[in-house]
């Protein structure tokens, strides 16, 4: 196994940003199925790096997207508040920024354009639910402890989703109460979406950051969810984006 990473660069409007494709060489020339990893309110991290490097070696091209902007980061929680707000209040710039990224994916030679998948953490689990909101070209889209409420004005039902959606959700996430998830299952619901929600049980926000450790924000890592959800993450991409036995590609 040989993972492999470099930075691309894209534009939406004024903005560049740079994400981080992740492969492994050792599998060969041919396009891979692909996966957009959305970053919490923090900006692009380690954390989100991390985890395309391990799509990668479960043989998937992964890129950690960007939606603040090159170098652009939070390193305390009001500074995050404050890169986070303006596109959860602007999703029409969230929505363009988010595209953009997924174009990229699309143009890389090691990505199989048609099996891609987005997943999300915290802000980018809304980040995942919003690009299958919006009918981004992907096959399915996974939340992980990710905020569920839907762009201000639209109307349940109002958009089909062809994605497929999995959220996998702390219980008692105060970031996401369980009002906000029967709400999630209502819009999905009405918009005819194959739609599924793992939620684990004394499980809060953030449940699979190791440096998650803060009760009192309702944000603490959770070992078991984590493996947990990583597993339950992997059964699914595996369903939606990888051809069944005796199946064309």
């Amino acid at each position: 196994m040989a993972i492999h990473t470099r930075e691309v660069q894209y534009h939406y409007q004024s903005h560049t940003f740079s994400g981080l494709l992740a492969w492994d060489d050792s599998l060969g020339q041919q396009p891979r199925p692909a996966v957009a990893v959305a970053h919490t309110w923090a900006g692009r991290g380690d954390f989100e790096q991390g985890r395309a490097q391990a799509l990668a070696a479960m043989g998937y091209t992964a890129l950690a997207l960007d939606v603040y902007g090159v170098g652009v980061r939070g390193s305390n929680p009001e500074q995050c508040q404050q890169l986070m707000a303006p596109l959860k209040a602007d999703r029409a710039q969230l929505h363009g920024r988010l595209l953009a990224g997924i174009a990229a994916m699309a143009e890389q030679p090691e990505v199989d354009a048609s099996r891609m998948a987005a997943i999300g953490y915290c802000f980018g689990g809304l980040c995942a639910l919003d690009l299958a909101r919006v009918g981004a070209p992907l096959r399915s889209v996974v939340s992980l402890h990710g905020l569920f409420d839907a762009p201000e004005g639209s109307a349940v039902g109002s958009n089909t989703i062809s994605a497929s959606v999995l959220c996998l959700h702390g219980y008692d996430d105060p970031m996401a109460a369980p009002e906000s998830l029967l709400a999630l299952a209502a819009e999905m619901s009405a918009a005819g979406a194959d739609w599924q929600v793992h939620a684990y049980g004394n499980t809060v926000h953030a449940f699979t950051n190791p440096a998650a450790n803060n009760p009192q924000m309702g944000t603490l890592y959770s070992p078991v969810a984590d493996r947990r959800s990583w597993q339950a993450l992997g059964n699914f991409l595996r369903e939606t984006l990888e051809p069944a036995a005796g199946q064309a590609v």
